[in-house]
């Protein structure tokens, strides 16, 4: 579907052409990630119907591999709507991370200054928690595997969806009032908003993206600064590790064989007195070329974007998951008070309630980007630089503190 004017309706053709007759939903939402099955969940506690359209499979969306941490006030959030049960009761948690510069380590207490820490769930636990509540508990109506999900009339009062059903190859349309867009950064939703809409940054470099079959080595999340290139260590499970190390970006994994990517682990983690990297199998190698991006507004007529479709944080921070869980509380809160009680208040701030955490989280990326490639760079003036925004956060307290709530996510709705 090629991108449309700002004004310009969504009409490239009548869904109704060889099309069962349309179904009727108040509102669809595109995508089964953790923000389109969070907007669902809200929805159907109210007993406002909705339908979740997904063109991967169940059991593909509760395998694939992402980020990992979340931070407190958005479990909070999940919580307060029935949806942390099994991450309260399995999930681990981090209020530390570790610095490892010039060959020492350095801890940073974010909880005894926050009072808030990270849990530790991958994101396809929370899916498979969020798609059992939704599906199996709240008797949400779900349709996977999904194909060519198009989207017409988002301009007026009476929008639609049509897809193609996979078991008959059939176009299948459904009416609605409101269509929540949470299919990523790839998906068909946000390409319905015009491209002058889009800011981009683009880091200029690429984070080689590993999960290793090898238990932690350390007890929180360590973040290596050195000349070779930054390198990351984040526990998954007790069993599984995930490790990034910086790479050219566009980097083929294939350059990166088991001995290679081992030593430079090595290298770039090594700090007095750390305890040694235990290595194990690595079942996932790829690039990631570091880049953000922010949709604004995130409305266009009756389609609301959410998560990745809305705007993507580089894993540097580790906000996307977050960022997506945020969208979705607004979101999902504000549909229920305009299809309960009129109440349009929720759904016209939208946007600008969400995009003030957004713009906080892209500052913090860029600014902590820094921190970390600034070694690495080749320019000594921005290696000293960034060196000496690291030893201010971890000497002086008020530099401390601030880092602190920004890495946490307390107190960034300003």
């Amino acid at each position: 579907m090629r991108p449309r004017g700002h004004n310009e309706p969504v009409t490239d053709f009548s869904p109704h052409l060889n099309s069962a007759s349309p179904e009727r939903f108040p509102v669809v939402v595109v995508g089964a990630g953790p923000a389109g099955l969070t907007v669902g969940n809200i929805l159907r506690a109210a007993r406002v119907d909705c339908l979740v359209l997904e063109t991967e499979t169940r059991e593909f969306i509760e395998a694939r591999p992402r980020a990992g941490f979340i931070e407190e006030w958005a479990v909070r959030g999940l919580q307060a709507r029935g949806l942390a049960g099994r991450l309260l009761e399995r999930a681990p948690t981090h209020t530390e991370c570790e610095f490892r510069v010039g060959g020492e380590a350095h801890r940073f207490g974010y909880t005894k200054l926050t009072g808030h820490r990270h849990f530790v769930y991958p994101q396809p636990l929370l899916v498979t928690d969020l798609v059992r509540e939704y599906a199996d508990v709240r008797g949400g109506a779900i349709r996977f595997g999904v194909r060519d999900v198009r989207l017409h009339g988002i301009g007026t009062d009476q929008p639609s969806v049509s897809y193609v059903c996979p078991g008959t190859g059939e176009r299948r349309v459904v009416r609605c009032a409101f269509v929540a867009g949470c299919d990523g950064a790839r998906g068909v939703t946000r390409t319905l908003l015009p491209p002058e809409r889009t800011s981009r940054h683009d880091y200029g470099i690429g984070w080689l993206a590993l999960l290793a079959e090898a238990p932690p080595s350390s007890d929180c999340v360590v973040f290596g600064i050195h000349g070779r290139g930054f390198a990351a260590h984040m526990a998954r499970s007790p069993e599984v590790t995930r490790y990034y190390l910086e790479c050219p970006p566009g980097d083929d994994p294939e350059n990166w064989p088991h001995e290679r990517v081992w030593a430079e682990l090595h290298e770039r983690l090594a700090a007095s007195g750390a305890r040694p990297l235990t290595e194990g199998r690595l079942i996932e190698k790829r690039v990631l070329d570091m880049h953000n991006y922010v949709v604004q507004p995130l409305v266009r007529g009756r389609l609301f974007l959410a998560g990745d479709a809305a705007h993507l944080t580089a894993p540097i921070a580790a906000k996307g998951m977050n960022l997506a869980l945020h969208d979705a509380f607004l979101l999902g809160d504000g549909l229920v008070a305009r299809l309960t009680k009129g109440d349009d208040s929720g759904l016209s701030g939208y946007s600008e309630a969400s995009l003030r955490r957004v713009w906080q989280y892209q500052e913090f990326s860029l600014w902590l980007s820094d921190v970390f490639h600034g070694a690495s760079s080749g320019d000594a003036f921005r290696a000293g630089t960034t060196l000496a925004r690291l030893r201010r956060v971890l000497s002086l307290p008020s530099a401390a503190a601030s880092f602190a709530d920004l890495y946490i996510g307390k107190n960034t709705d300003y």
